[in-house]
Formats: structure tokens, C-alpha cells, sequence
């Protein structure tokens, strides 16, 4: 469901492991070059495709196709396309959602947002593919790790088999589906904080400071959200924070470099063809920060930028000025945190 830059890429993938794929777009054009050319050149360069991997914009058609749905839709559309799939659906399904990002005003994860709107008796199980992956490497074959995270380990197992390979594609799998979801949602924000340290030429050492005290603040807000701690040092906590904090593949990083450059949200949004997860997610894990009572100067420092309309130089000064303290500090769960 959704043939943009990583649905297009997960096809590839799933084509080139000998399965049958049927991609699902609204955009007629999409599809038709997806079927007529196999390529989908408009949403990523080098998506040459196999001609096992068809398209279609019935969504009918494409539900009853078969009974593992993968979600490469935006967060911010992701309850009105399963709304729309709650419709059609007719037989259990497995739904195996691929995007990083948090719903604002509920905080929810995509898999809460799942379980609301799918019927029980009709999801057979949720996992969530999420890990260190740019399309623009998976679609021409470099090596990438990801997890397969779902509550229910044999979900989990049939993800990663389906979607491992031995030349490009390795597929780990972890049963902290929400330690997962947030790590992938949580550390957009950085990347967003990222590009605004590239956007006015700090170097490599502030850079650095900001990926090991995001790290830090990640941790304290996933925890509190129902994430176990070690799953935010692996794959999709560090290793997502790591590649999406310094890569210009990342749209979040690109947002970042350009709110630094006299853009508003709303121009900066519109120069950038793809969806930027992260100014939502922002707005959301600050609100949850809030109600939770957790300090959270980098994710307030984005959404100071993002939302108040705060210069960059003023909130990195702001976080350089603030009160001297120990670098690890205990943290508990309690109110006062």
C-alpha cells in the first residue's frame, strides 16, 4: 500500500526473493509506468522493477491480494487508509507497517492506530519493519539491517523470512514493538536538529554531541512511553539515530538544512517532494513530554524552530547555555521526571 520511495524499494526487494508483488497507489500515472516501464523513476531513481511486481489503484483488488498488507503510507494518512482497508476487507489479514512517526494529539503508535481501525477478528497480527534503510540504497542493492518487531515472535520470524536475503537485505527480529516504533519515530526529530547544525556550518563535533545527548533524551521519553531500554542501542534506536542524523538521503535532515536558510514550515514542507515525518512527530513527542513531565531540550529546541518561528542560533545558544550537570543522571519513572 503506497508506491513511493520505500514501498517501491520493499517491492524490489520482495521481487527479488521470489515473491509475487502487487503494488497499490492512488496516482494513475504511478501506476501506469510501474506497469508499462517497470520502473517508478518519478518517486525514485534507479526503481528499475521486476515484472513480477504489478500496480494497481483498486484497492479492492489490492486487499484481497493477499494476506500480508505492507503500509509504506505517511504517518499523517495512515488512520484514513486503514479506514479505507477496514471497508474492504473480507478476510484476516497481516498488516506490516513500514513508517516512522507518531499521531499527533494521541501520541499513538501506527500499530495502536492499527488496532482501532482494523477489525479484530480481521488482523491476524502487526509487525513493524523499521530499521537504518534509505530506499535510495535498498533499491540498488546495498547491504542493509533492519528489524522485524511484533508482540507475537512467529509474525516477527515470518517477516524476516519473507523479506531476508543473503546478497543485500538482513532482517533481525524483536518482540519490543514499542521500543521499535518509537526509535523509529522518535529520532526524525534529530535528524531534523541534524540538518539545522549542517544548515549554518557547525562540523563534526556538534554533530556528535547531538547524536549522544539525543540518544539520551530518545531514551528518557521512549521508556516512558512503554519502550525497554535495550532496544534504543540497537537497530532501530542508534542504528536509525546514526544513518537518519547523518545522511543527506534523509528528508528530516533536508527539512532541517532548509528551515536554517530563512524557510518557514509551510515553504519548507513545499519544497520537499516527500513527506517530512518528523515535523509531526515533533509536535507530538513534545506534547507528550509535556504531559509526562520529561525534560527534553533538543526536542524542544525543533519544535521551538518548527512551530514558535525561533532562529536556529537562538535555541543552540539556549541549549549551550543551560545549567552545568553530570553527562548520565539516574533516571526513574516518576511524576517528577
Amino acid at each position: 500500500m503506497g508506491a513511493g520511495s520505500w514501498g517501491t524499494a520493499l517491492a524490489k526487494l520482495l521481487a527479488d526473493n521470489q515473491h509475487k508483488v502487487l503494488l497499490y497507489d492512488r496516482a494513475q500515472n504511478t501506476i501506469d509506468e510501474i506497469n508499462t516501464q517497470h520502473s517508478n523513476l518519478t518517486k525514485l531513481p534507479n526503481s528499475f522493477l521486476p515484472e513480477t511486481v504489478k500496480a494497481t489503484t483498486d484497492l479492492v483488488e489490492a486487499v484481497s491480494f493477499s494476506d500480508i498488507i505492507v503500509i509504506s503510507v505517511p504517518t499523517k494518512v495512515i488512520r484514513g487508509v486503514l479506514g479505507e482497508i477496514a471497508q474492504v476487507i473480507k478476510t484476516p489479514k497481516l498488516i506490516v507497517n513500514t513508517s516512522k512517526g507518531l499521531e499527533p494529539e494521541t501520541h499513538k503508535r501506527v500499530s495502536e492506530v492499527t488496532n482501532e481501525e482494523i477489525p479484530e477478528n480481521l488482523l491476524k497480527g502487526f509487525v513493524a519493519l523499521t530499521g537504518p534503510s534509505h530506499a535510495e540504497e535498498v533499491i540498488i542493492g546495498l547491504p542493509t539491517l533492519v528489524c522485524s518487531a511484533s508482540e507475537n515472535i512467529e509474525d516477527a520470524k515470518l517477516i524476516q523470512t519473507l523479506f531476508s536475503n543473503t546478497s543485500y537485505f538482513r532482517v533481525y527480529t524483536l518482540t519490543d514493538l514499542a521500543g521499535a516504533e518509537l526509535g523509529g519515530a522518535l529520532k526524525n526529530i534529530y535528524a531534523i536538529a541534524s540538518g539545522m547544525l549542517d544548515g549554518i556550518g557547525y562540523g563534526d563535533n556538534a554533530r556528535a554531541a547531538l547524536i549522544a545527548r539525543a540518544l539520551v533524551e530518545m531514551r528518557k521519553l521512549a521508556i516512558a512511553l512503554g519502550a525497554q531500554e535495550e532496544t534504543l542501542y540497537g537497530l532501530t534506536g542508534l542504528g536509525d539515530l546514526v544513518v537518519t542524523t547523518s545522511s543527506r538521503h534523509s528528508r528530516n535532515f533536508q527539512a532541517g538544512v532548509k528551515l536554517t536558510q530563512g524557510k518557514n514550515l509551510n515553504e519548507t514542507i513545499n519544497s520537499i517532494p516527500m513527506v517530512v515525518e518528523g515535523f509531526r512527530t515533533t509536535l507530538a513527542a513534545y506534547e507528550a513530554a509535556r504531559e509526562l513531565q520529561i525534560e527534553t531540550p533538543i526536542i524542544d529546541a525543533v519544535y521551538n524552530v518548527i512551530y514558535l518561528r525561533q532562529e536556529v542560533q537562538t535555541v543552540v545558544k539556549e541549549l549551550m547555555m543551560r545549567s552545568l550537570k553530570d553527562e548520565f543522571i539516574p533516571f526513574k519513572m516518576t511524576k517528577e521526571n
